[in-house]
């Protein structure tokens, strides 16, 4: 196994390349908002990218390992992809579409330098834009499969990033959470103020294509289905959180499969047994509250 620390601001195109090992995939991983390489309390190489996290914050856990690296005779390529998110949204949000035009750099010269090898993308939050942002700056295979958490970029921008040659043949995985609908908000009315119906990745993609795939965690269905699959999720916990796409125990076994074993998990199958629809807006955070554990009927 190897882990590549790389940072959009620093170094060249290729260092990736340089360094990766021969075998297993190369598993993108971008971090989102808040976060930049080098500053002291929130550098990613530090937290989420790194296998041994130097914090102990509840919303820190380490990507790499829990995407399984890091253990004896693991294979792959982990690189961990760090960019200025400071700032912000809206500077950020700007910054994070230059940083996909490095990452495409650093993806290029991989698919370059070994050509067989799968490569996919594992982003949360604004990494979604850094993510999409890059396909428009890619060939056609560059990119095999995306997993975009609570993306931050609007349904508009990621219709067109697919229909790009890398965004054609790439397969995306957009995994949403109602617990995120007062993010969605708050980005939609910063970063599009002057349009109060456009709306980001969190209500799913508009328009149906054959290569993306809306997974709302949340659902009672999809529960249910990946319940069937063999990776049952915990339910949500709480009404609002934008992490819980990477918190909620049971979730990363299935991404862990989805980019390390997808023959077994093909996109068109898993979207055939998901829910066809997203819930509503504000599901979660006007859901009845749970009964207490206490309570009980009182006998008729």
């Amino acid at each position: 196994m190897t882990l590549i620390n790389i940072s959009a601001e620093d170094g060249k195109p290729g260092d990736a390349a340089r360094a990766a090992s021969a075998e297993g995939p190369v598993i993108v991983m971008i971090h989102g908002f808040k976060y930049a390489p080098g500053h002291p309390h929130s550098c990613p190489h530090d937290l989420l990218l790194s296998l041994d996290p130097r914090t102990g914050a509840e919303r820190v856990v380490s990507w790499p390992r829990r995407l399984g690296f890091g253990r004896p005779g693991d294979a792959g390529t982990a690189v961990a992809f760090g960019w200025n998110g400071r700032g912000t949204l809206g500077q950020a949000y700007l910054r994070a579409g230059v940083a996909g035009e490095r990452l495409a750099a650093e993806i290029a010269a991989l698919k370059e330098a070994q050509p067989e090898r799968p490569v996919h993308i594992f982003a949360h939050s604004l990494g979604a834009r850094v993510a999409l942002s890059a396909l428009g700056h890619l060939n056609r295979g560059a990119v095999d499969r995306m997993i975009l958490l609570t993306g931050a970029e609007f349904r508009d921008r990621a219709a067109e990033a697919l229909e790009t040659p890398a965004g054609r043949s790439a397969e995306v995985f957009n995994v949403t959470s109602r617990e995120n609908d007062l993010f969605d908000l708050m980005a939609e009315r910063v970063l599009s103020p002057l349009n109060i119906w456009r709306r980001t990745l969190g209500h799913g993609l508009a328009e149906e294509r054959p290569n993306w795939v809306d997974i709302e965690i949340d659902h009672p269905g999809t529960a249910a289905a990946l319940r069937d699959f063999g990776y049952p999720i915990a339910p949500p916990a709480q009404r609002i959180c934008h992490w819980s796409v990477y918190l909620r125990p049971g979730l990363f076994p299935f991404y862990q499969a989805l980019l390390r074993r997808p023959e077994q998990l093909p996109l068109r199958v898993l979207r055939a047994a998901l829910p066809g629809a997203q819930q509503r807006r504000w599901t979660r955070l006007l859901a009845p509250p749970a009964p207490l554990p206490f309570a009980r009927k009182t006998p008729s």
